[in-house]
Parts: structure tokens; sequence; C-alpha cells
């Protein structure tokens, strides 16, 4: 929104468009050339704006790179969200349709080469990889495990402890998957038959210890 005390002017340094145009570019020089090789003029160049400009919406390299990391999270949880407010089907079909999109992104290759990028240069710039990995307010685990207290309100799920289990099925889906990928043993994403695959052998155990007893 426009500060009225400016005239109608945004105040530099919010503007959304630019701050996405300039997130844009650096996003293109990362995911090509990895973070220690992207420099601020590959960035200013690819973005399309002044160093000066950047410097006005951000900090500098690090500071991109986390900005850009947060975005991408935020599309992400705002799917998953979607799947498990919008869903109102049986809990095995919502978990399904859950795993599937977290798996899917975590697997992606955007991802892990952010993750790869991060966990190099972790041991010197160890608030980079922490940025990286912290936990936002609301992340997939956060948003999976309210869906869970939901169900457990509903008497259709008995769990002790939601963030434990939110954290069981994740890592249920991602067996054999996520580790190859980011160790390089796996080099494309799985495919859609294989996460489905260990998305509904992840729901048959959780299920099996979590559902409610009749």
């Amino acid at each position: 929104m426009a500060d009225a005390g400016t005239g109608g002017r945004r105040v530099a340094g919010e503007d959304p468009v630019k701050r996405d145009q300039i997130i844009d570019g650096a996003k293109r020089v990362f995911m090509a050339v990895g973070f220690d090789a992207a420099s601020m003029n590959d960035i200013t160049r690819e973005a399309g704006v002044s160093k000066g400009t950047i410097y006005v919406y951000f900090g500098g390299k690090e500071d991109l790179f986390a900005a850009m990391i947060e975005r991408e999270r935020a599309k992400v949880v705002a799917s998953m969200k979607h799947v498990l407010q919008s869903n109102h089907g049986p809990v095995d079909a919502v978990l399904h349709d859950f795993g599937v999109t977290f798996v899917t992104h975590i697997c992606s290759d955007k991802t892990v080469r952010g993750m790869k990028m991060a966990l190099s240069v972790s041991e010197r710039m160890p608030a980079l990889c922490q940025r990286f990995f912290s936990a936002s307010p609301e992340n997939g685990y956060s948003i999976l495990k309210t869906y869970l207290e939901s169900k457990i309100a509903d008497g259709l799920l008995e769990i002790e402890d939601t963030d434990l289990a939110a954290r069981q099925f994740i890592e249920l889906c991602m067996p054999g998957l996520f580790k190859r990928r980011l160790f390089g043993w796996l080099p494309v994403p799985p495919d859609a038959d294989e996460i489905d695959r260990t998305v509904r052998s992840a729901i048959a155990m959780f299920l099996k210890f979590y559902i409610a007893k009749t």
C-alpha cells in the first residue's frame, strides 16, 4: 500500500514488486552458479536494477539467499496448508495428498540445490545455514500437527504427542528418497509412482499405530 505521508509514493525498500524482481534475479544466479560463485554484480545484471537499489532492500548476498529460501518455503507451505484445509475426505486420502505434495517439493531440483548450497558454506557461515533450516512460525510440521489435532477432536485418531507424530509421518514419507537426492545417489527426482508407493506405505504404518481404536 502506498504511504499517504509520501504523496502516494512507496517508502524506499517497501515495494513488493521490486523486491520480488530482485529475488527472482538472485534466484536465477544462485541456481545457475551456486552461492559462492554468485556475485552481487551478477545479481544486479540479472535483476535489472542498480546495486544501490539491491542494498535498499537487502543487506547482501546472504540476506538475498535467505529471502529467496523463505519465499519459496512460504509458497510450498501455503500449498500444503491448502491440501489439509480444503480436503474434507477420509484421513488416509488427506494424508496421501499432503505426503505427495511434501515429498515432491523436498526432492525437487531447486530444493536440493538450495540445501546443498547452504550446507556447502555451513562451517564458515553458520548463520546462513541456521536461517535456511530455522523453523518458521508456520511450516510443514506445524500445519500437519494442527490437522492431526483436529482429527483427534473428531475421534478419528488417538495421539499423545502430535508434534512427534507429525515429524514421524513426514519422515516415513521420505525413506530412500530424500537422502539419496541430497547426496547425489538419486540424480533426478523420483517419479510420481515411486512417491505414491512410498507415501501409501507411510500412511499404512502411521494409521496402524494412531488410528482410533473402536
